[in-house]
């Protein structure tokens, strides 16, 4: 791998990290608001993460 490549991953990882501690910290603050809305929360942040992984990985291997 080049350098370039090797910085590309790096910045795709710390995006992915900082997403996932978004998604976690608002649905804690969301749960902690209405906990009667805590299941729904919960998938939907469940979900969202996932996509972000996805993402992220996509972006990995394209930048290979």
């Amino acid at each position: 791998m080049t350098i370039p490549s090797l910085v590309g991953a790096g910045i795709i990882v710390i995006g992915g990290g900082l997403g996932l501690g978004k998604i976690g910290g608002s649905a804690m603050d969301a749960i902690a608001r209405q906990p009667e809305a805590a299941g729904k929360i919960q998938t939907a942040m469940i979900i969202i993460g996932a996509l972000l992984e996805g993402l992220a990985f996509g972006a990995l291997i394209l930048g290979k």
